[in-house]
């Protein structure tokens, strides 16, 4: 049984009810839930013991016991005395949004990193909430020998165990993240630019990766199907090599456990050099999924203020463009051509439409410092011409006489700085 507590706030949260209630569908369904009914309760205060009133909760009950729910979610943020006073109530088990996504993520990660992550997140998650009604937690130890001091209760060695196994946790995340740096600094020592792929969970990151990449990573209409990052290379339009890299996907009220845990994998997108904001344009909220994206990375100290420039350029990817009405697709496709200057391309990972002018968008954006240089090569010279011809854009090569050297040929080509720095060192 999902619940979610509607409050009613000046402004709303941007994502309306109904697509809220189908967002915590989604996230049962993802660990294999049956959603027997989902409900939204109108909440003018919270509160401090059971969020809900007493005929709120009565509701509950009787919703459980009519469609047999063994389970409760609440579908927003409970305190440890909130969650243990509803099972009381409600005689079943409960768990909150942030319960629920930890789940998620226990199941899917993949990765050594990620597993520590979702580890260290649902111990933080649990450390709070070590005031359950279990007895054996009100016991009392002796303090014989080294298992606790005098009078330590379960309670208190219990929290001293989840703080050991926390710091142990985040030595070892410190290692996984000194790792990934020296990866990412030895990425960047060979200068190939990377372009990670963001957006909301379920937004299709992965069927585009996949399309590009011709990779098969596990694309699902699931949420939270990626929470592992997966970098392939990929060749764009002028650009001989760059690293296309998957992340995890965003999600409203997204636990902070998670944002502080994931920190190490989402720095990936920190050091990019063009972020692709992957948009599921077929979803009703899609303009409230944008800005919790948007939040985030601000989170991530990308964006400053709204409406500034961001620090790494953003291309968005208007996905899903083949599930629109042909009115929908015409009226969005007219705000795309009112406003060429903006990096926007309509897209359909599935089926591949739109696929090539989001690489030509993406190669635009990359080579935007670059300018054109002029060379004069031997015609022998064949490693350094199809150097330039990898690297930058050939906009010109005729005849340029001869020397010593034999014949040679006049090359005008547009290159990146860091790739004239790269062939000035050949």
């Amino acid at each position: 049984m999902i619940v979610y507590p509607e409050f009613r706030v000046r402004g709303g949260s941007g994502i309306d009810t109904a697509a809220r209630l189908e967002e915590a569908r989604g996230l049962a369904l993802a660990i294999g839930l049956v959603v027997v009914d989902a409900m939204a309760i109108p909440i003018r205060e919270a509160r401090a013991g059971t969020l809900f009133g007493e005929g709120q909760i009565q509701n509950i009950d009787v919703a459980c016991n009519q469609e047999d729910a063994g389970l409760v979610i609440i579908d927003g943020a409970l305190t440890a005395i909130q969650q243990r006073n509803l099972e009381e109530k409600l005689k079943r088990k409960v768990i909150d949004r942030t319960g629920l996504i930890l789940e998620i993520f226990g199941e899917r990660a993949a990765t050594a990193e990620g597993r520590l992550q979702v580890e260290l997140a649902h111990l933080d998650y649990q450390a709070g909430r070590l005031v359950r009604s279990w007895t054996h937690l009100e016991r009392q130890r002796g303090g014989f020998g080294f298992l606790g001091g005098p009078g330590e209760t379960q309670i208190e060695a219990d929290r001293r165990l989840i703080r050991d196994r926390m710091a142990k946790l985040r030595r070892e995340l410190d290692q996984v993240r000194r790792t990934r740096g020296l990866h990412r600094s030895r990425r960047e020592k060979a200068p190939w630019p990377v372009i990670a792929l963001v957006g909301y969970t379920n937004a299709g990151k992965s069927t585009l990766f996949n399309r590009l990449t011709g990779a098969a990573v596990m694309a699902e209409d699931l949420l939270f199907a990626t929470l592992d990052p997966t970098m392939r290379r990929i060749r764009l339009p002028g650009v001989d090599k760059a690293i296309l890299s998957d992340t995890v996907g965003f999600i409203s009220d997204l636990p902070t456990q998670l944002v502080a845990a994931f920190r190490a994998t989402l720095e990936e997108v920190t050091a990019a050099d063009v972020i692709v904001h992957v948009r599921d344009i077929a979803n009703p909220d899609t303009a409230a999924q944008k800005n919790q994206v948007l939040e985030i990375l601000g989170e991530l100290d990308l964006i400053e203020d709204e409406g500034a420039t961001p620090k790494v350029p953003i291309v968005e990817a208007w996905n899903k463009w083949d599930l629109l009405a042909k009115d929908r697709a015409d009226e969005l496709a007219e705000q795309i051509a009112a406003r060429p200057d903006e990096p926007v391309v309509a897209v359909s990972a599935l089926s591949g439409e739109g696929v090539e002018a989001l690489l030509e968008m993406v190669s635009k954006v990359l080579t935007q410092g670059a300018r054109v240089h002029t060379f004069v090569v031997p015609t022998s010279d064949g490693q350094r011409r199809a150097w330039l011809h990898a690297h930058g854009e050939v906009v010109s090569e005729n005849d340029a006489g001869e020397d010593e050297r034999g014949p040679l040929r006049r090359m005008d080509v547009r290159l990146e700085p860091r790739e004239l720095g790269r062939f000035t060192r050949l």
